[in-house]
């Protein structure tokens, strides 16, 4: 009997130690209509002036390595930015802590449906009040940005479901560009990148999810438009779903 309970410790320590090891692997890894049973993102219109900002480049493609989601997801707090500042001309980093852990949340509200859990991932209602030169950007942003952020989410979630894990965040950083002010009824430049990837492996198969569309505000990226950035009703889109890692961008849009 002593045998046989030793054995069977040895065993389980084994077996959960291959466990922890696969759990480390994960996290150190780290305005269109409907197409192929899932709405596809809309054509991003053409992009504004594209100057290279000082002192900061990016890469072609940035990978970001991010937690592991499933049934239960991590949400990470993420400090909202100074509502009184003002927009600069930082560039932002796709390995950033801060888009990691913004990404982390987007990853929650994917797997669980609930878009507030990416509400500090979302781009600021303080912010857009700054950027939009329309009559009352607070309405635009509750009634138009953040209402398809969240039929947004709820199309990503009947698609990706409970239980898949987020392998990596694709940011194709070189197709960023500066938005100058007066572009797209805006009255404050930032940068921009369309096409962003959501890496995630469910039941050991690999697919990716798009990101329409990040923008800066004060050196960091936020999402702005998530399964589209053009829609003609009150749907939500996912964007471009691909088996594997599937193709970044493309370049363009504000």
């Amino acid at each position: 009997m002593a045998g046989t309970v030793m054995a069977g410790t040895v065993m389980a320590r084994t077996v959960m130690a291959g466990i922890v090891m696969a759990v480390v692997g994960v996290l150190a890894a780290g305005c269109a209509g409907p197409a192929g049973g899932h709405a596809a993102a809309a054509p991003r219109p053409a992009s504004a002036s594209t100057p290279a900002a000082a002192g900061s480049s990016g890469p072609s493609a940035s990978a970001t390595p991010t937690p592991r989601g499933d049934a239960s997801p991590s949400v990470i707090a993420v400090p909202p930015p100074p509502a009184r500042l003002h927009q600069t001309r930082a560039f932002p980093s796709a390995h950033a802590r801060v888009f990691r852990s913004e990404m982390t949340d987007l990853w929650a509200a994917v797997v669980t449906g609930r878009a507030r859990l990416a509400l500090q991932a979302f781009f600021p209602l303080s912010a857009y009040q700054q950027v939009k030169a329309i009559s009352n950007p607070a309405a635009d942003w509750r009634a138009r940005l953040w209402a398809d952020f969240r039929l947004d989410v709820g199309a990503a979630h009947r698609l990706v479901g409970r239980g898949a894990s987020l392998v990596r965040v694709i940011v194709p950083s070189a197709q960023a560009a500066w938005i100058d002010p007066g572009a797209c009824s805006n009255s404050v430049g930032y940068w921009h990148v369309g096409g962003a990837r959501l890496v995630y492996r469910k039941h050991g198969r690999l697919r990716s999810i798009g990101i329409a569309s990040l923008i800066s505000w004060r050196g960091r990226w936020y999402v702005v438009h998530f399964g589209a950035v053009l829609r003609t009703g009150g749907y939500g889109i996912v964007d471009q779903p691909a088996a594997g890692a599937g193709t970044p961008g493309p370049a363009g849009g504000c």
